[in-house]
């Protein structure tokens, strides 16, 4: 019986696995000849990279997803979206409930490793929830995107429309318009709202979704006092994300205001837009309407921060999370003025929690570290370029200073690790802080102090 449990793959083990076995069948299926728009096989590599940035709902693309790949392979890599947005797991549980079959315990354990939820309870509900919730929203998309790309693209753009809805709720970064992502569309109020809008519902999160609706069922009774009665998780990821976009938006529309090469010659109002959409997009959602190699400096560096945070837990977003920084940051803060815990919205942070936090920041940062250094090896690129890229690939956000379709076959295989490994990392984290502690942890070694600072 102990051998047995012994041979028994952990919840990281398999959530790991079914990523990287959903990648590799994705990229046989893109290297058939019947995946290409030119019925010739692209190489394997960029099938495999392909796959994975698909996978991994990151966005960065080694060739040009609207001119290479025919309809089959276009879906190929919608489903490969969907699936790597939703989760593996999720999506597995889901077609488990749809045949009607019962949970085991086990089940019920790995959903929530996967959804990085600590309760049991529930969890049925939840995944039909998370899908058809999914569902709606991306169908929603879907027909607001209509108005413009049907006149535009003619039957085709209702394929369009399908393909960037699911793409920008995903936080994927994918499109099949053409090869400069939304750049097109950088004054097009209903592309820039739709976009932004499906970006954020799925960056904020599933949770997020219920306890709001939860909430203002009261909105009637008690207005905008019914807001109180969120969550401390819902109200830290509401309060930064409009703290990062707009703070973001400000930041961006002053450092580009007069560069003629992104939004220096646009009328004010499409300033705004657009330093509004980079703000939201460069939060792990990947979509472009402004050349990314084109932007100052201070722009790009700043845009670094942006996609290093990323989105929000238990959403589609990539990233170290909204809420891992807030509670570093208010633990920082609680350092400086000597308190022993840190607190939030009246609310004491488990140390739980912190300790979470700290782990995902240093191993997210460890990636884009050991990335930056064998691509800088591999690939002859400015330095801004190469951490722009790992950092991107590591928060899965999609956006790149123009590098991705130059990489060389050693600089793919370095994205393609690090895609992968910023997908899963912070997830196989959350999940060994929920496992059970050993007995062997309250044995304690002795304590001695050190110089800090």
């Amino acid at each position: 019986m102990k051998a047995k449990q012994k041979l028994a793959p952990s919840s990281t083990q398999i959530i790991l696995l079914s990523f990287l076995v959903t990648i590799l069948i994705g990229s046989l299926l893109l290297f058939l000849p019947i995946s290409a728009k030119s019925g010739t096989s692209v190489s394997y590599i960029d099938a495999l990279f392909t796959a994975t940035t698909a996978t991994c709902v990151t966005g960065l693309v080694t060739v040009p997803t609207a001119t290479t790949w025919s309809v089959f392979g276009q879906i190929v890599i919608l489903l490969l979206i969907q699936i790597g947005g939703l989760g593996t797991i999720t999506v597995l549980s889901g077609i488990v409930i749809a045949l009607h079959r019962k949970m085991k315990l086990k089940d019920h354990q790995l959903i929530s490793d996967a959804l990085n939820i600590s309760s049991l309870s529930g969890l049925a509900d939840l995944v039909k929830k998370v899908i058809l919730g999914t569902l709606l929203i991306e169908g929603v998309g879907a027909l607001l995107y209509l108005p413009v790309f049907l006149p535009e693209f003619g039957a085709r753009g209702i394929w369009i429309s399908v393909f960037t809805a699911i793409s920008a709720f995903c936080n994927a970064g994918i499109d099949i318009i053409g090869e400069v992502s939304l750049c097109r569309y950088a004054c097009n109020p209903l592309i820039n709202g739709v976009t932004s809008a499906l970006i954020v519902l799925g960056g904020i999160g599933y949770i997020v979704w219920w306890d709001l609706l939860r909430v203002l069922k009261g909105f009637r009774a008690q207005g905008i006092k019914c807001l109180h009665k969120l969550t401390l998780h819902s109200k830290i990821v509401l309060l930064a994300t409009a703290v990062l976009i707009f703070g973001g938006a400000v930041c961006i529309f002053i450092f580009e205001y007069q560069n003629p090469l992104t939004i220096g010659s646009y009328s004010l109002f499409d300033k705004i837009q657009a330093s509004l959409f980079q703000s939201i997009t460069t939060r792990t959602a990947g979509f472009a309407t402004v050349p990314q190699e084109n932007l100052t400096s201070a722009s790009a560096i700043f845009c670094l921060l942006l996609m290093f945070i990323g989105g929000s837990p238990v959403g589609t977003a990539g990233g170290v999370k909204t809420v891992t920084v807030v509670v570093l940051a208010a633990t920082a803060f609680s350092v400086i003025r000597n308190k022993n815990e840190s607190s939030l919205f009246q609310r004491t942070l488990s140390r739980e929690a912190v300790r979470k936090a700290i782990a995902v920041v240093a191993t997210s940062f460890s990636i884009v570290f050991l990335s930056t250094v064998v691509l800088a090896a591999v690939m002859p690129a400015p330095p801004l370029d190469i951490i722009y890229e790992t950092v991107s690939a590591t928060a899965t956000v999609g956006l790149t200073r123009n590098l991705t379709p130059f990489l060389n076959t050693a600089g793919k295989i370095v994205i393609i690790a690090t895609m992968y490994f910023g997908r899963v990392g912070p997830i196989s984290l959350a999940i060994a802080f929920q496992t059970k502690k050993e007995i062997t942890q309250n044995i304690k070694d002795p304590t001695e102090n050190v110089t800090v600072g």
